[in-house]
């Protein structure tokens, strides 16, 4: 089954989330868990949680993706800011378990000339911190596109921080643009990148996808996204990605420039490209 779906606005809570969902024709979905630009979060709602919670259920939903902030930066160079950080991903973690089953994203992070192995000891100290045992909700890290310097551009830096966590609780949440952007080729290798995925990470810690058509050519370490087949990426790879064994079942996230109504177009169309057994 494909469970496709969107970033949605939590403003009305996770209960009006998931009526919202279901009208576009969504089975999954995104959300900021505060503010994203910033680190202010909603008050939390048990009532709604529990509410949500049972809609996911008897809707038939996949795994939702939660999405950190852009702003939680787990390996800047001023460790005030990187303590904020942590906190801001603590807090993130523990507001998340009223939502188990489902995962939380973030970008790792940048290291700002500190030096990537720098930056991956300051990203998984916080994971470290952070991770309870029995946590019900899983962490991805997001792949990224490798501009300036970021971690996690790479399959390698990704599991430099696995394995610096040592939890499996934490695995990878893999960005069309942003891989294309830094230089795997999925548009004409989609098997050489998962194949090379799996001998990094492994394909078992593949847990979510976001999916992203790219403004900008492969290789171009920029990260701009565009709406599905009006990319660099086309269509015809999309079709290959909904329909690739190895991704079945997992959530996929557009983060496509766009509204509802035109959210609910590109679900159609990732549905369409879908083979029907």
């Amino acid at each position: 089954m494909l469970f496709l779906g969107c970033h949605l606005s939590a403003s009305e809570g996770f209960a009006a989330m998931v009526k919202t969902a279901e009208g576009i024709g969504a089975n999954t979905f995104a959300f900021f868990t505060r503010n994203p630009r910033g680190s202010r979060a909603k008050e939390e709602d048990p009532a709604d949680a529990a509410r949500a919670v049972e809609m996911l259920q008897s809707g038939g939903f996949g795994p939702l993706v939660a999405h950190g902030a852009y702003t939680m930066n787990l390996c800047g160079a001023d460790p005030d800011a990187r303590a904020f950080a942590a906190s801001i991903l603590a807090d993130d973690l523990r507001r998340m378990a009223a939502l188990p089953g489902n995962f939380y994203n973030f970008h790792p992070g940048s290291h700002v000339k500190q030096g990537v192995e720098t930056g991956v000891e300051y990203i998984s100290q916080a994971l470290r911190a952070a991770l309870a045992p029995g946590y019900p909700v899983r962490v991805c890290l997001e792949t990224m596109a490798g501009k300036g310097t970021e971690v996690g551009g790479n399959f390698r830096e990704l599991r430099m921080i696995l394995d610096a966590v040592g939890s499996s609780e934490v695995g990878v949440c893999l960005d069309t643009c942003h891989v294309y952007d830094g230089g795997y080729d999925i548009v004409n290798d989609l098997d050489g990148v998962l194949a090379e995925f799996d001998r990094e990470i492994g394909l078992d810690r593949l847990w979510a996808m976001h999916l992203n058509d790219s403004k900008n050519p492969f290789s171009s370490h920029k990260d701009r996204h565009a709406c599905i087949g009006e990319g660099s990426l086309g269509t015809d790879a999309f079709r290959r990605i909904v329909n690739h064994p190895a991704l079945k079942g997992k959530p996929m996230i557009l983060e496509t420039p766009n509204e509802l109504p035109g959210y609910a177009r590109e679900i159609a169309l990732l549905r369409g490209l879908e083979k029907k057994a």
